[in-house]
């Protein structure tokens, strides 16, 4: 495995993007932010080098991963504005050029992978997401299959329910099923953080939750 000392994060101005940052910072890694609004951004620290630009740009994305060992991304949808998800993990891949760069993102419960066996209450939280927002739920599967058909290094975090507590607990974990209903944002980015290292769910969609 290559040795992992700069990241590109995607999605770092973000709730769950800021307790991200912040935990990498910690762990002295180096990185490389692409915010659409540097000026609202308020985390400082040398280890940081901001881009300024939209994930929906190659360009601005190509950018981004220049240099860097690895990238994060939890990017969510924003309303109103142009299906994020497929675009980006389309963007990323292309800007990898063949590399083999760690890929982590987040993503819902309510994508689907072939192997999962998802309880009742996982199934209707996925269905409530699909009549909700048809949209953004397909393009979420469609990042998924994206990934599925490539051969990047990419691991698909799913959660539940997100709090903000910054409580850290126990992660339960499960390949088919989410193993509970909610989870903080802080051990989310904690969890992220761990898979750059760890080849466990290399090219899989693990579930999370406390």
């Amino acid at each position: 495995m290559e040795i992992i000392q700069k990241i590109a994060v995607i999605g770092g101005g973000g709730r769950t993007g800021q307790y991200l940052v912040n935990q990498l910072i910690e762990k002295g890694y180096s990185l490389r932010l692409l915010l659409r609004h540097p000026e609202q951004f308020t985390i400082q620290s040398d280890l940081i080098e901001i881009v300024h630009g939209d994930v929906l740009n190659p360009e601005a994305v190509h950018a981004l991963l220049e240099g860097c060992d690895a990238v994060l991304n939890t990017a969510g949808q924003r309303q109103d504005e142009p299906l994020v998800a497929s675009q980006a993990s389309a963007n990323i891949l292309q800007a990898m050029g063949g590399r083999p760069l760690r890929y982590i993102v987040l993503a819902g419960l309510n994508v689907d992978a072939p192997t999962d066996r998802k309880s009742e209450e996982t199934l209707k939280a996925t269905e409530w997401m699909r009549t909700t927002f048809p949209a953004i739920h397909n393009d979420r599967q469609k990042s998924y299959s994206i990934l599925a058909e490539s051969n990047a290094e990419w691991t698909m975090v799913r959660v539940p329910y997100i709090e903000f507590n910054g409580n850290r607990a126990e992660v339960k974990v499960n390949a088919s099923d989410s193993p509970g209903a909610k989870i903080d944002a802080v051990d989310i980015a904690g969890f992220m953080i761990d898979q750059l290292t760890d080849d466990t769910w290399l090219r899989k969609a693990p579930f999370i939750s406390n």
